[in-house]
């Protein structure tokens, strides 16, 4: 249960019903499913309608960039929620990521990605970014960006920090008013959050 209440499609004016019809069509192309609670944060967001807005904007603007392969995004981001703790994003990043391609095997093992041998080492690399970038405070290494270089060219790279500094953004927002997972992954495979916060 969220702390704070959101609003309700039935309170929300014509515009913020659009929004929330929209963001309703959307989310079964991106995760194939759109379960109750989904717009749960949206809804919170709501509460100041410009912020919602810009939100909005930057994740569509995000959303459209392909410089970087989408399935690297995505298990980028899904590791940058496993960081923050995110209820709401693991549920539904283990759902993208799954839509995108990503089986449930490497789902399991994302909480120990450098040890298992389900992942490329063009992927381990991306993770290892996801996870420096989402410590507090960040550790993105000279060593880390000099690799990360060997592979992706200036616009690349931003595209990679923006998806994963979006997501610890939106995560980190989550996670304080405790938006909960609403069941995108629900009787599948989700993955974990970093055992330091599951067992804090």
């Amino acid at each position: 249960m969220a702390r704070i209440n959101g609003v309700t499609p039935e309170q929300a004016g014509p515009g913020l019903r659009l929004i929330y019809r929209l963001a309703r069509r959307g989310l079964p192309k991106l995760t194939g499913t759109a379960p109750d609670g989904a717009l749960a944060s949206l809804q919170v967001y709501a509460l100041q309608p410009k912020l919602l807005r810009a939100i909005g904007m930057l994740e569509g603007a995000n959303s459209k960039l392909n410089g970087v392969d989408r399935r690297l995004k995505n298990i980028a981001r899904l590791r940058a929620a496993t960081m923050t703790g995110c209820e709401y994003c693991i549920d539904i990043g283990s759902q993208i990521s799954r839509h995108s391609g990503l089986p449930d095997e490497q789902l399991l093992d994302l909480h120990r990605y450098r040890e298992s041998e389900r992942f490329s080492e063009l992927e381990k690399l991306v993770l290892d970014f996801a996870t420096a970038m989402s410590r507090t405070p960040v550790e993105v290494s000279d060593e880390l960006f000099a690799a990360l270089r060997e592979h992706f060219d200036e616009r690349q790279l931003v595209e990679l920090a923006a998806f994963i500094a979006l997501e610890n953004m939106v995560g980190r927002f989550n996670h304080a008013f405790a938006i909960g997972a609403p069941g995108f992954s629900e009787g599948m495979v989700c993955a974990r959050p970093e055992p330091a916060l599951r067992a804090a």
